[in-house]
């Protein structure tokens, strides 16, 4: 009897799907033509189509409308593959030019090329972001590594680095605003174009890089099987990693010389694709995975230009970037797959971020007293220093009402600012603490994981469409939207019990969702004041009164007893699970409680001085690597340190480059994104040596259970 063999493979499904996106794009193409502020309909667009049309017809079609039509085509093709590229490379599904920060890294080269006056042709601003993008994924692969084996590390790694380049683009926007005018609606993606030079330029470089990564996809195919297997058939790991970096990078640079940064459609186009792989045979081959995914990518940018232009019109769409609505997918995108996460990738505490055993009384005593007198100092030097240099006698006549209306004019707006940088430092370095805590993941912060981007969100709607609103309706509405993106994040993060990987991917998600709707607001209603926006969403302390202390004031009046009564609780929950329900503590309620503190407190900060990033990641870890992880020492510690840190980084920021002012929060992103580097750099020394130690004791255990049972 003859044995049956395998079921034959159906790859009649793979031209199916290939047939299915490009009659997709070509309806989605018919429709794109058809939209526009001018009176050219789908009749018009088919008759110029055949040689028929008059003109008028043509010329809209030929100036305008093709143009974005075909930048559309040429960016979603350059970035499915990147994203393909990459998520092949560092075998990490999460990969992609935005997670890598090559975006982030091309658009501040450009900027910094538009800042110092540096005129080249397009093929030449090409060169120039392919540096920046490159130099940013190297950096975010360095400290991420590759393996497939840290999807909530490659994500953290390349949001930290994206947001300080960030904040470098907005500084030199800032400084720079007649330079770099329209750079920032521009730094969202937009797919406007003037005429068909940028497509014809960019379009062979796009088709070039592609070319030669469909020639390097069998050995692509073997390297993200495993590099062991890879190398046992000749294939030359680390140079095929480096080609397709680097090719992934050029299609990247390409797609944001022509359009800017466009968010999220290198991740989701290719990993969409890869989730249909088990059920299309031959897709999960590099030589249909790379056409397949620039399709897909083709296919969600011009759905999400359409859409963007049916939903506010087409004359709305020129000034909104079409990147704000891709990166709303994205961020959809990233929550669904954050919520597929099974709790295997969690981040663990840096070997340099805590000192073990504790320290003693008398050490802790050193370190809260030291703290004390550089805060002072700090504090001091703040109220000195400006644009006008004040000496301590000046302070004392002010003190006594004795000053001059000089030295009062001052004293009036200086004292409240430093006041306001010492308690949005605390706020934020307490409610850094408590969310590393309740998540047991030391890369979290306020910024990351969502918060600080919906109390951003509220308090730029109150500033853009009511700007007389007074600053209790300011504060209001921002503490409003903190609790909002909080409830969201915590509500879809609950499944599985806050899984540490699954509240960060989801905050870094709603924290994409939350710029982006920033940008549409202030597109939309204020786009020449953008450096207003900018100032105030990079954090500033500019323009405060004692009546913008009181929302910070109140908020560490409630949470600091709350949290001394709750110390021992924050120790227990940052250990794990199991220990405080053996001791009687509800875990979920005590976690909501702890992160509803964190809520306010970050809510009342941006309220108070803006989104300042990094001070809830710094202060802390700095504070453990003083007096240890007891709650009861570290949380006056990490206060402490956050105070001086914003105070100190608002008086540098307005004393450096007077009478001209940078705001705290890039000042502080600054400082904190070199020291973000290092501790991932450390997360990752120490992933390098746990799994020889894991898997050693595992295979301990394994012999222990098979003798017993034995």
């Amino acid at each position: 009897m003859r044995r049956k063999g395998p079921p034959p493979v159906k790859y009649g499904r793979l031209p199916l799907v290939a047939v299915t996106l490009a009659v997709l794009i070509s309806g989605a193409a018919v429709v794109h033509l058809t939209q526009g502020t001018a009176q050219v309909g789908a009749g018009d667009v088919l008759r110029w189509a055949v040689g028929r049309g008059d003109d008028e017809a043509g010329a809209v079609v030929l100036a305008s409308r093709l143009p974005r039509l075909l930048a559309a085509i040429v960016v979603g093709v350059a970035l499915g593959a990147a994203g393909a590229t990459m998520q092949s490379v560092s075998r990490n599904v999460m990969a992609s030019p935005d997670t890598l920060a090559v975006n982030a890294g091309a658009h501040l080269a450009l900027v910094t090329a538009a800042t110092v006056g540096v005129s080249v042709p397009l093929l030449g601003a090409a060169g120039i972001a392919f540096v920046g993008g490159l130099g940013a994924a190297a950096l975010v692969l360095a400290l991420a590594g590759v393996g497939g084996t840290g999807a909530v590390r490659l994500v953290l790694a390349g949001t930290a680095i994206a947001l300080a380049f960030q904040c470098t683009t907005s500084a030199m926007i800032i400084l720079f605003s007649e330079e770099t005018r329209g750079l920032f609606a521009w730094g969202e993606g937009s797919l406007g174009q003037n005429g068909l030079d940028g497509v014809r330029t960019l379009a062979p470089l796009v088709v070039v890089a592609l070319a030669a990564l469909l020639l390097l996809g069998r050995k692509l195919d073997l390297v993200f099987l495993g590099d062991d297997h890879a190398r046992m058939l000749g294939v030359n790991v680390r140079r095929v990693r480096a080609g397709a970096i680097v090719l992934a990078v050029l299609l990247s640079a390409g797609a944001v010389t022509l359009a800017g940064p466009i968010g999220f459609v290198g991740l989701a186009a290719p990993a969409v694709v890869r989730l249909a792989t088990p059920m299309v045979p031959g897709l999960h081959k590099h030589v249909a995975l790379l056409p397949i995914s620039a399709a897909t990518g083709v296919l969600m940018l011009l759905v999400s230009d359409v859409a963007l232009r049916a939903a506010i019109g087409s004359q709305g769409a020129l000034e909104v970037p079409t990147g704000v609505i891709t990166t709303i997918f994205g961020a959809i995108f990233i929550v669904a797959l954050a919520r597929r996460i099974r709790g295997a990738d969690t981040v663990g505490e840096p070997p340099a971020a805590g000192v073990r055993g504790g320290v003693t009384t008398r050490r802790y005593g050193l370190v809260l007293g030291t703290l004390i007198a550089v805060t002072v100092a700090v504090t001091f030097g703040a109220t000195l220093l400006g644009d006008s240099v004040l000496l301590l006698g000046d302070v004392v006549n002010w003190l006594s009402g004795q000053a001059g209306p000089i030295v009062s004019t001052v004293m009036d707006t200086r004292l409240p600012r430093v006041a306001a940088g010492l308690l949005a430092g605390a706020s934020l370095a307490l409610a850094g603490a408590l969310i590393q805590a309740v998540a047991r993941n030391p890369l979290a912060e306020p910024g990351i994981i969502g918060v600080a981007g919906g109390a951003g969100v509220g308090a730029v709607t109150m500033i853009t469409l009511v700007p007389m609103a007074s600053f209790w309706a300011l504060a209001g509405v921002a503490g409003l939207g903190a609790g909002l993106a909080a409830a969201v994040v915590f509500l879809l993060a609950a499944k599985g019990g806050f899984a540490s990987e699954r509240l960060v991917l989801i905050g870094v998600a709603v924290s994409a969702a939350a710029q982006s709707l920033i940008v549409v607001l202030i597109t939309l209603t204020d786009p020449w004041n953008e450096v207003k926006a900018l100032t105030w969403l990079a954090g500033s302390t500019y323009g405060r009164s004692f009546e913008h202390l009181v929302p910070m004031s109140l908020a560490l009046v409630v949470a600091i007893p709350l949290l001394f009564g709750m110390r021992h609780t924050l120790d227990l929950l940052s250990v794990d699970d199991h220990t405080p329900r053996v001791l009687g503590v509800h875990v979920p309620h005590a976690r909501l409680i702890l992160l509803a503190v964190a809520v306010v407190l970050t809510g009342a900060a941006v309220a108070g001085v803006g989104v300042i990033t990094f001070v809830g990641l710094v202060a802390p870890h700095a504070a453990r690597a003083l007096v240890g992880r007891r709650h009861s020492r570290m949380l006056p510690v990490a206060a402490l340190l956050g105070a001086t840190l914003v105070c100190g980084a608002d008086a540098l920021g307005r004393t450096v480059i007077a009478p001209a002012q940078l705001p705290a929060g890039l000042v502080t992103a600054i400082v904190g994104a070199p020291y973000f580097v290092w501790l991932l750099y450390r997360t990752r020394l120490r992933g390098n040596t746990a799994p020889r130690r894991a898997g050693w004791r595992g295979h301990a255990a394994h012999r222990g259970v098979r003798a017993e049972h034995v």
